[in-house]
């Protein structure tokens, strides 16, 4: 069950380059109205990256702006994103930043996928209250999206 053995690692545990990379991607996806916004710690888990982060937009038109907008963001601070995968189609978006990998969905591919599910022995990156009115991931959302996952496992069999 996600969230179950899951903590919050304090943005001031990280790395200055990696907290600064990812609050310039949270910035970029809030300007887009980029929604349920979650940062998982890949550090000692990975030995590809060190976190991701993953939203989701209502619709392919509106993933690609939020992806647009986070590599643009990164450009104007020097970044370049290494590749971007899925910008054609919009319905999964996966951007290789170097230590970061972002993943930006269509709700109901997000849904399917639950990459939060997958990497639930990563704890989740307090990257505190952000100001727009999408609003941060909330473990009851993360709560009722496991059980809907398994609700839908089990009735597959």
């Amino acid at each position: 069950m996600v969230g179950k053995n899951r903590f919050f690692i304090a943005e001031e545990d990280l790395g200055i380059i990696l907290k600064e990379r990812l609050r310039i991607i949270q910035d970029a996806v809030e300007s887009k109205k980029g929604l349920k916004p979650v940062t998982l710690n890949l550090q000692g888990i990975s030995s590809e990256l060190d976190a991701f982060f993953i939203c989701h937009g209502t619709s392919s038109r509106h993933v690609r702006a939020i992806a647009e907008g986070i590599q643009e963001m990164l450009i104007e601070i020097g970044e370049k994103p290494l590749f971007i995968e899925g910008l054609n189609e919009a319905n999964w978006v996966l951007m290789d930043c170097g230590d970061v990998g972002i993943h930006i969905f269509e709700e109901k591919t997000r849904e399917y996928y639950r990459l939060e599910d997958l990497w639930s022995h990563a704890p989740l990156i307090d990257m505190a209250a952000p100001s727009s009115a999408s609003g941060s991931i909330s473990w009851a959302y993360l709560r009722e999206s496991s059980e809907t996952f398994e609700k839908k496992r089990i009735e597959s069999f």
